[in-house]
């Protein structure tokens, strides 16, 4: 038997929130929802899963859209011929900082399924209140780095990215001391093969087609050029504490094999499933017992082929910039990060190409590292200084973003 967690979603209308509670829905007996968070941009949905979850707290990330979520919530329950003395409305936390006061009710696990480095106060405040993280929202581990991870008890954070949940079922099988490297799988994203210069005409309509996710515009965007992927190696530096140069990313299409850790006796261990995110969101809403069903498994009566390639580091500079970006440390990954949010948002309203993504972060990245001379080891970071970097970086990115036009 298994006590019945309370669990908390941020990001509750996005692609891994939806799936989160549709987990929820098949399994009662093992969560209950007790806390929502939403930009707000959906109010029509957000009210369908607050009802369905008989939620009693409910965080808007806009307070502009407070009232379409209330008007949302009434018309929903009419919808489902309830009188107006039949339904009370949750409890409404609005406005930027709404996402972390739901972070530190009273809860047993809080995902954090939020897109962005918003995303790093309420990860901070789930900590703070000693709370089991599932953390999907890998921008605040990166923003973060140190201060994160300083604050996490051992256990705490639970990954949900695919691939760190992967490594963290293979680690299982050994101790700390018999790893000798972690592997991250890329699918490759829908560009897998091109070179750089036929990259230059691609459109943001085929960037958005990811060949085995359907994710949000940002993470499909980061998929194609591979930042997710830096991004992922920078995050499992620091989640598994193992030095940047002992994590490596290979180029796998099928996405079979969601990461692999090499051992120190040439054993390599591998986590394989379909392609989905069913399998980590479960895992991490239910650390470390497994949730049966949870999603499809391997067809092994059928003939398959696997496929395995090493990174196009001239096509797709994103990882060895990411790699640039952990060496460094201190606020580096969170340049990285903050530049790429601005490029993303400028190829998609069509300002740069699609090349000028990491060619812009590089430009960035390269201007900050070259202006941050402090050792690591002399002076602590605390939340002001990588928010202070987060914006810097923003600013810079926008104005080569339009110098460049």
């Amino acid at each position: 038997m298994h006590t019945r967690r309370d669990v908390i979603v941020l990001g509750s209308t996005g692609s891994v929130g939806t799936q989160a509670l549709e987990l929820v829905a098949a399994n009662p007996d093992r969560f209950r929802i007790v806390g929502l968070a939403a930009g707000g941009g959906n109010p029509d949905l957000l009210a369908r899963q607050v009802i369905d979850a008989g939620v009693p707290v409910v965080a808007v990330a806009r307070t502009s859209a407070v009232q379409d979520v209330q008007l949302a919530l009434y018309a929903e329950a009419q919808r489902r011929g309830w009188s107006s003395g039949d339904y009370a409305l949750p409890r409404i936390l609005a406005g930027p900082d709404a996402a972390a006061d739901l972070a530190r009710e009273s809860c047993d696990v809080l995902l954090n399924a939020i897109t962005g480095s918003v995303g790093l106060l309420p990860t901070i405040a789930a900590l703070e209140a000693g709370t089991t993280l599932a953390l999907a929202n890998k921008e605040s581990l990166i923003v973060g780095g140190p201060i994160v991870t300083g604050l996490a008890k051992p256990g705490q954070i639970v990954p949900v990215d695919s691939e760190h949940s992967a490594i963290a079922q293979c680690l299982r099988a050994g101790r700390a001391e018999e790893v000798r490297r972690l592997v991250l799988t890329a699918s490759g994203g829908p560009f897998r093969g091109r070179t750089r210069d036929e990259l230059e005409t691609v459109t943001v309509e085929q960037a958005m087609q990811h060949p085995n996710f359907a994710m949000g515009p940002v993470i499909t965007i980061n998929s194609a050029t591979l930042v997710n992927k830096g991004l992922e190696l920078i995050e499992a530096q620091l989640l598994f504490d193992v030095p940047i140069e002992r994590v490596d990313v290979v180029v796998h299409p099928q996405q079979q094999i969601h990461s692999m850790v090499e051992f120190v006796d040439g054993s390599t261990i591998a986590q394989a499933s379909p392609p989905t995110m069913a399998i980590p969101i479960a895992l991490g809403m239910g650390w470390p017992d497994r949730v049966v069903d949870a999603g499809e498994s391997c067809d092994w009566t059928r003939a398959s082929t696997w496929e395995f390639f090493p990174l196009d580091d001239e096509a797709f500079p994103a990882v060895r910039l990411a790699r640039t970006a952990a060496a460094h440390g201190r606020t580096a990954p969170a340049v990285y990060n903050a530049a790429n949010e601005v490029c993303v948002d400028a190829f998609v309203a069509g300002e740069i190409a699609f090349p000028a993504i990491a060619d812009t972060v590089a430009s960035v990245l390269g201007e900050h590292i070259a202006a941050d001379r402090v050792p690591s080891e002399v002076a602590r970071l605390n939340v002001e200084d990588v928010l202070s970097a987060d914006a810097w970086a923003r600013e810079r990115a926008t104005r080569t973003v339009t110098e460049s036009r």
